[in-house]
């Protein structure tokens, strides 16, 4: 019985692919070693993040006595969390709930409608060719830069002319308009969307609109998300449009609103109360509440969205 010893090379590829192998079993396990200064830095950067948001709900537990006289980041003798929160919502015959339901309307209304209209666009300037397609999106780049205050006042004196300041849309309209928001959806729409599809879709009979609205959109959907928090967030925390637009303060936002509420408190000015800056504190933690359930809601697609062009296919 005669025995085949395998050629040398094949011997070699073999040991080249077990060690190859067991370098990357090596490289994926834990290397246990820890950088003291980066620990520290990371703490320090979550403390820097995470105190203000510990104050907010430990000092809306307090009284306005409470506030001044205790440490703030512990609780008093006498927690009154619920107190404050009743109180909130009935001061000034429940305007805070005025308040927020603007606030929602506002930022909710702002976030889809320039998500989309990003969307667009963005799909627009990836996939079709057109004469001043650069120059028009070097224009958007350029608006990136441009700070929001800046545009603050000649955007009063616009809507002015055509009579809409005092009314939601004063807020609801500017925010409509994201050029960081179409830059980021034209990157994304680039790789995420095959012209392969697009073609075969075209080839069915499908028009440009039912593409867009039924396979774009699904594509697109985590930088989608993306964009909607983004939106989100800078129009829930928006204070200086609505200060310059807004007269009525039952139009008011929740920013705009509390910012009054602590004037009265530091001024003592008609309507104020003795618990005035309990309020303003809870008022402001409430506020938190809704963006902190957004992001935990959509965070899996905002991630996801993120991550998605940093692949390549």
């Amino acid at each position: 019985m005669t025995t085949t010893t395998p050629p040398a090379t094949t011997v070699v590829r073999t040991a080249d692919k077990a060690s190859a192998s067991a370098e990357r079993r090596r490289r994926r396990q834990p290397s246990g070693r820890r950088s003291t200064p980066l620990t520290i830095a990371m703490l320090a950067v979550l403390a820097y993040f995470l105190l203000p948001l510990v104050w907010l709900l430990i000092a809306s537990t307090k009284s306005t006595r409470d506030l001044i006289n205790t440490f703030g980041l512990w609780f008093s003798e006498a927690p009154q969390l619920l107190t404050n929160i009743r109180a909130t919502f009935s001061q000034d015959d429940g305007v805070f709930l005025r308040w927020l339901i603007n606030t929602f309307v506002y930022a909710g209304v702002s976030a889809v409608g320039a998500a989309l209209l990003a969307a667009a666009a963005g799909y627009g300037f990836a996939k079709f060719r057109f004469r001043g397609n650069g120059a028009a999106f070097n224009l958007v780049l350029g608006a990136v830069m441009v700070p929001t205050t800046a545009l603050a006042i000649p955007t009063y004196l616009l809507f002015a002319k055509v009579g809409l300041v005092n009314t939601p849309w004063a807020i609801i309209l500017p925010s409509l308009v994201s050029p960081f928001g179409l830059y980021l959806m034209r990157v994304y729409a680039q790789d995420a969307v095959p012209d392969s599809i697009l073609e075969a879709a075209r080839m069915d009979g499908a028009g440009e609109f039912r593409i867009f609205f039924l396979i774009v959109l699904r594509l697109l959907s985590p930088g989608l998300v993306t964009v909607l928090l983004f939106t989100l967030v800078a129009t829930w925390n928006n204070y200086f449009l609505p200060l310059i637009m807004l007269n009525d303060s039952d139009l008011y936002p929740i920013t705009l609103g509390l910012s009054a509420w602590a004037a009265q408190a530091q001024n003592g000015g008609a309507g104020a109360s003795s618990d005035m800056l309990a309020l303003v504190v809870t008022g402001s933690m409430i506020s938190v509440v809704p963006l902190v359930v957004a992001f935990v809601l959509l965070q899996r697609y905002w991630q996801s969205g993120l991550a998605t062009g940093g692949v390549k296919q």
